[in-house]
């Protein structure tokens, strides 16, 4: 009972400090961090199409090869290592949305066009949903406030918070087709549907409170387009599941597929930042502080933090970075920083323990 106790006054008084530091940070540190970041990262900002290209189309192919071969095997222990295998190649490619929001267009010239139609129309996540989002997240100003589509105090939410943070996110693929077949062509002639779908249901968001405005430019076009054509999949989906040109038990798989992935991105969520902030503007060294990275030599990551997404702390730090320089930035970066650096806070070893330390903070909270 006096170690339970102790052990809760420990996390307690730890958690003070965590926040302490926080709140102590100082401007000079976040123009010393940043300086050093940036100067040593230099020569690292350019995206290598040689890398981009055969990592996405290997992921492609891996997901819906092992799809298939999922929902054709009659063997349930073969079906069911094939729809893992399926899972975590498609989330690999999935993730790819997130680096079409940094990467500029001429630089890679037909990827983004290739990523929408090879994997954000089939699998209903059109980078729309990102694109124009996510940017909102990185903003200095809006990092952690009510205004960040990306962000929620999980660890000072009540306890039943967490669990049913990834509840939900099972249930993406069905919302999705809802949204899609049913929404869409509604709110094309319904005015007052289509603000609340754009508002509402037209981003990968995870703060309630958010509402999205009404796209502009070249977004406008490229918005359109994928929504029409995405539209246009899941209805004729629905409606080959409906007439039996696809079965249904195939196409039970393909959304336990899909639900897998997003689940799996939903709990990397849950560690890709510490959920400590109550709402309030933070400097850049309290935003990187309050988030994650979980470099080498952990393997794990590799597969629920694919494409970079295992360094979020970093990018927090240089956002322009391509994916694929993130590790060699991550060990430039801690070379140059002293040790007991704000650069080292933010440097995690486990999912478990990240997960076990998001809990014992709801936990905390009043139910």
């Amino acid at each position: 009972m006096e170690n339970s106790a102790l052990q809760h006054q420990e996390t307690a008084v730890s958690q003070d400090s965590h926040a302490e530091s926080l709140e102590n940070a100082s401007v000079a540190e976040d123009n010393d961090l940043i300086r050093t970041a940036a100067k040593v990262t230099r020569d690292l900002n350019a995206p290598q199409a040689k890398i981009y290209w055969p990592d996405f189309l290997a992921s492609i192919l891996v997901g819906y090869g092992a799809l298939f071969a999922a929902i054709v095997f009659s063997s349930v222990i073969g079906a069911v290592i094939a729809g893992i295998v399926a899972i975590l190649a498609l989330y690999r490619a999935g993730s790819f949305i997130h680096e079409l929001t940094h990467v500029r267009r001429n630089t890679l010239p037909g990827f983004h066009f290739a990523w929408n139609a090879l994997f954000g129309v089939p699998m209903l996540i059109p980078s729309f949903m990102y694109e124009g989002v996510h940017s909102i997240h990185h903003r200095t100003k809006k990092y952690g406030t009510i205004e960040d589509p990306e962000y929620l105090p999980l660890a000072l939410m009540k306890p039943w918070t967490v669990p049913l943070f990834v509840v939900v996110a099972s249930l993406a693929p069905i919302a999705l087709l809802f949204r899609y077949a049913v929404l869409t062509p509604l709110s094309f002639i319904i005015p007052p549907l289509r603000t609340l779908v754009v508002e509402r249901y037209s981003g990968l968001i995870i703060n309630p409170e958010f509402r999205r405005k009404p796209p502009e430019g070249d977004l406008k076009r490229q918005w359109l387009t994928c929504e029409i054509a995405a539209s246009i999949w899941s209805i004729a989906l629905l409606t080959m599941v409906w007439t039996s040109i696809i079965p249904l038990r195939a196409f039970l798989i393909f959304l336990a597929v899909m639900s897998g992935s997003v689940v799996l991105n939903q709990i990397r969520t849950l560690v890709a930042h510490l959920w400590e902030n109550d709402g309030k503007q933070m400097t850049v060294t309290q935003q990187y502080m309050d988030s994650v990275n979980v470099p080498p030599p952990a393997t794990l990551p590799a597969l629920w933090a694919p494409v970079g997404l295992r360094y979020h702390g970093l990018h927090h730090l240089l956002p322009g970075l391509p994916y694929h320089a993130l590790g060699q930035a991550h060990r430039r970066i801690k070379k140059a920083m002293p040790d007991n650096a704000n650069y080292e806070h933010s440097n995690h070893r486990h999912l478990s323990k990240l997960v076990i330390q998001l809990m014992r903070s709801s936990a905390g909270q009043k139910s």
